[in-house]
Order: structure tokens, then sequence, then C-alpha cells
């Protein structure tokens, strides 16, 4: 995987990394478990993901000929 970003991201991202002493990718890899937990909490984000996983379904059922 490639993450693409801005300048001012990037240097802002070093920084906190030098900070805390770690590597970026292991802030980057923090940052992104926080934000899945977030989700995973969130009553509106597991309502639009039911949503989804039900017309996904829906549209498999249909190519299988179901």
């Amino acid at each position: 995987m490639c993450l693409r970003l801005p300048e001012s991201q990037a240097a802002e991202l070093a920084a906190v990394a030098r900070t805390d002493e770690v590597k970026i990718s292991e802030g980057v890899r923090e940052a992104i478990d926080g934000h899945i937990a977030a989700r995973r909490s969130d009553p509106d984000f597991q309502k639009r993901r039911r949503r989804r996983l039900e017309d996904e379904h829906a549209i498999l059922e249909r190519l299988v000929g179901r």
C-alpha cells in the first residue's frame, strides 16, 4: 500500500513520530487502528455498513441466478 500526503501533513506526521520516538509507519498504523475503532462504535456507520452488506448480498444473489 502506498499513501500519498500533502507535504505539510507529511512534515507534521514526521515531526510527531520523531517526538514520540516511533517510526512513521507505526504512527500511521495507530491512527488507522483508532479510526477503525471509532467506526466500530459509531451506530450510524454500523447502520450504513449493514445496508451496504445487504445491497451487496442482493447483487451477488442476482449474479448466481437465485
